[in-house]
């Protein structure tokens, strides 16, 4: 393994966050046959009024609210009192660990974290506790909204240009809104593409908040450089902006996404989101092109001023096979990430990255002592903190899932294998049965150096990397350092890569 040479300077707090002791107590108070069946019921959806408007949601989530300090009346006699109950456990557990109670209430008057907890619960409900934990409805849908784009990029997973003739139409779109509301997911990012073009964007944004839900987008910023456009946005219940930069050069950056004029537009977008106060991050794919200029991406980062910087992991998939040229090595990857590591320790910004290694890097340097959920944009807001002890890395098909433009499900959007389409069958029928998303629950099934890491449990490899490269999901992922003989056989095979991977970057 490799070792530490530095020292840990993020320490512990004296107690328990009201998140953490909540977390805590419900493992421990949920993890036994009876308890299991309380929260089966518990998981149970009724209508109830919720300060003057009525809500269809589980027991629990109501019981949340109830606890959060909203005044919830009008359920059905059993649900009062299973939810009476329930908070009377709640507030015990968190006071039994020491936790911050007043904490606790704060942080559930967020109907987005209610819902991600919701699901934690009915997971223990349904399973018990599992390592990583299994969820009967992922806490974040990746919706590929639209294949029609306004840039052409190097890497693009889905060869976005022009709208696909079977996307779904808007009626489509409503009700699959109303179908992962009713599944329970906490967060739905629109992605592409570029949602943000499409005429149907703002209109799904607004049904998306209306319900409770998390509403994120995944832009390269064109439109909202106009900050009107962003203004609208917010109103309707945005609660997330995310814009890619892949350079802190302009003419990098506008080689890499197709389009001159390109870097100016994503880093006025992302000015605007800093000036409007909405919860924003700065995402950059690291590849050949840009590896040696990540502390000048991290200073641009901070000279913006957003709140996070999120490192996408390159996957040759979609045009992105075209140029698998552009992937790291596993040394690379390694180094990168630990130079990361210390950045964010430095500085004044949150640091997250998709590379599941990257948790394993951080569990590492720190000792034991931090730890980095993967595959979520929004770093320490609410949702992840509540959530963070259940990720366990690769997340694809396990705590989130993709919907592409004709309504096709995936394990990932970088995992184009179909196991649905929302079309033919109920999202969550399709979440709770599809073969493949149950092997991606179970690490041990994965293959080779990657289902014998002690850090699988936390770690476990990108699954899509390992369908890329090797045509199985359960592969072993060729990015990781531990992988690297894998990845001597990649680069043997393919010759493009192996003359790519030595050149410098310009």
């Amino acid at each position: 393994m490799v070792e530490d040479e530095e020292d840990d300077i993020i320490g512990e707090a004296e107690r328990p966050s009201g998140l953490g002791g909540f977390l805590a107590a419900i493992r421990i108070i949920f993890n036994n046959p009876l308890t299991r069946s309380y929260l089966r019921s518990a998981s149970r959806r009724v209508s109830c009024e919720e300060d003057g408007r009525w809500v269809t949601a589980p027991v629990v989530y109501h019981a949340l609210a109830s606890l959060a300090g909203s005044r919830v009346s009008g359920c059905p006699i059993t649900a009062r009192f299973v939810g009476w109950f329930l908070r009377s456990i709640i507030r015990l557990g968190i006071r039994v660990l020491g936790g911050d109670i007043e904490g606790a209430r704060s942080a559930f008057k967020d109907p987005a974290l209610r819902r991600a907890v919701s699901l934690v619960l009915e997971g223990l409900g349904l399973y018990g506790v599992t390592v990583p934990q299994k969820m009967p409805a992922p806490f974040v849908i990746v919706w590929n909204f639209t294949n029609m784009c306004n840039l052409r990029c190097l890497h693009c997973y889905q060869r976005a240009e022009r709208p696909s003739p079977d996307e779904l139409g808007l009626e489509e779109k409503l009700r699959l809104v109303d179908e992962l509301d009713k599944a329970g997911v906490a967060m739905i990012a629109l992605s592409g593409g570029e949602p943000t073009i499409h005429p149907h964007f703002y209109r799904v944004i607004k049904e998306i908040a209306d319900r409770g839900i998390y509403a994120a987008v995944a832009t390269n910023g064109t439109t909202f450089a106009r900050k009107e456009n962003l203004i609208k946005a917010v109103r309707l219940g945005l609660k997330y902006v995310e814009v890619s930069i892949d350079s802190a050069r302009p003419e990098v950056h506008d080689r890499f996404r197709g389009v001159p004029g390109a870097w100016e537009k994503a880093v006025q977008a992302l000015h605007n989101a800093v000036e409007l106060g909405i919860n924003n991050g700065m995402a950059t794919t690291v590849t050949k092109l840009n590896i040696r200029e990540i502390p000048e991406i991290i200073d641009l980062a901070q000279e913006i001023g957003v709140r996070r910087l999120i490192l996408f992991n390159f996957v040759p998939v979609g045009r992105g096979a075209e140029n698998a040229w552009l992937d790291l090595s596993p040394e690379e990857r390694e180094e990168l990430f630990r130079t990361v590591y210390r950045e964010m320790r430095k500085r004044n910004l949150e640091i997250v990255s998709t590379a599941p290694q990257y948790s394993r890097i951080v569990l590492q340097m720190s000792k034991g002592e931090v730890s980095a959920p993967t595959h979520f944009y929004v770093g320490h807001d609410k949702v992840v903190s509540a959530v963070a002890e259940f990720v366990g890395g690769c997340g694809a098909g396990r705590i989130y899932a993709a919907i592409q433009p004709n309504g096709d499900v995936t394990p990932c959007v970088f995992l184009p294998i179909k196991v649905g389409n929302v079309r033919e069958k109920p999202f969550r029928e399709i979440w709770e049965n599809a073969p493949l998303l149950r092997k991606l629950r179970n690490r041990e099934l994965l293959k080779g150096l990657c289902g014998k890491c002690p850090y699988k449990y936390v770690c476990g490899g990108c699954r899509a990397r390992a369908y890329a490269y090797f045509g199985d999901p359960l592969a072993p992922d060729p990015g990781c350092i531990y992988n690297k003989a894998e990845w001597r056989k990649i680069v043997g095979k393919h010759r493009k890569i192996r003359v790519k991977v030595a050149a410098p970057a310009p």
